[in-house]
């Protein structure tokens, strides 16, 4: 499945916010969603949901494999 990216530059904005958030369609409205509700005040309505939606683009390819090399890279997580 292509994994979706929501840009807060690409949104109409006051606070000049540069948070991207990128993953599979569903999550990706989700936590864009939230985002939008705590840090910009908007209200969780169908109509925020479909702006998101229209908004999303594909993530471009070789995303996914670079992420993949920069974790390896920093090794195992910290417990």
């Amino acid at each position: 499945m292509t994994r979706k990216v929501s840009d807060c530059r690409r949104m109409p904005s006051d606070s000049n916010c540069s948070l991207t958030i990128s993953g599979e369609e569903d999550e990706v409205i989700q936590a864009s969603v939230e985002h939008a509700v705590s840090v910009h005040g908007e209200r969780d309505t169908p109509e925020l949901r479909r702006m998101i939606r229209e908004g999303l683009e594909e993530e471009p390819s070789g995303m996914d494999a670079t992420l993949v090399k920069a974790r390896e890279s920093l090794g195992p997580a910290p417990h």
